[in-house]
């Protein structure tokens, strides 16, 4: 057995960004998770519900988002897929990129892994993104972007106003 073998079958800490804003926001939410444990995913924390406008266009429905952090042992790879599989079952088709949908889970971090092939690892944008960093925040307070190399409290400290002022914990 290789060294690599044996990293594979290692639990790896995964945080996972969810939303919703189309159909009930919450249950759709709380059926993800329902789903995520169904396929073996240990959720550690889960952050409290933020609701925020509808990115890049507000006139659309309002997100509800959550942060988890999870153990798995799936693959970057696998985990997306999973987690595409679990977008459908609840819904969501192809639609114009930032439209409505009822489900989105994002992979923001695993395991400090920096990938940019066929899948991009930490989530891109998630340093800009309220909805994402705020509830990060609450459940991994010494969170350190792999990349970038900052501390959540910083990138939080770099967000406009109107994005701390638009997201509220529900």
């Amino acid at each position: 057995m290789t060294k690599q073998d044996i990293s594979e079958n290692q639990v790896k800490t995964v945080f996972l960004g969810i939303g919703s804003n189309l159909g009930n926001r919450n249950r759709n939410i709380e059926l993800s998770k329902f789903k995520l444990y169904l396929e073996n995913i240990e959720i550690i924390k889960c952050s409290s519900n933020y609701e925020t406008p509808s990115w890049p266009d507000p006139k659309k429905p309002k997100f509800i988002n959550i942060v988890l952090k999870i153990k798995t042992y799936l693959s970057p790879q696998k985990l997306l897929e999973l987690c595409k599989k679990i977008e459908r079952e609840l819904g969501r088709k192809k639609r114009k990129k930032n439209d409505p949908r009822e489900c989105d889970i994002d992979i923001i971090d695993y395991s400090g892994l920096i990938l940019n092939k066929d899948i991009v690892i930490p989530h891109t944008l998630m340093h800009q993104r309220n909805f994402v960093l705020i509830p990060l925040y609450e459940i991994q307070k010494d969170w350190k972007h792999p990349k970038l190399k900052r501390n959540i409290k910083d990138l939080i400290s770099q967000l406009p106003n109107k994005d701390i002022r638009t997201i509220k914990q529900i």
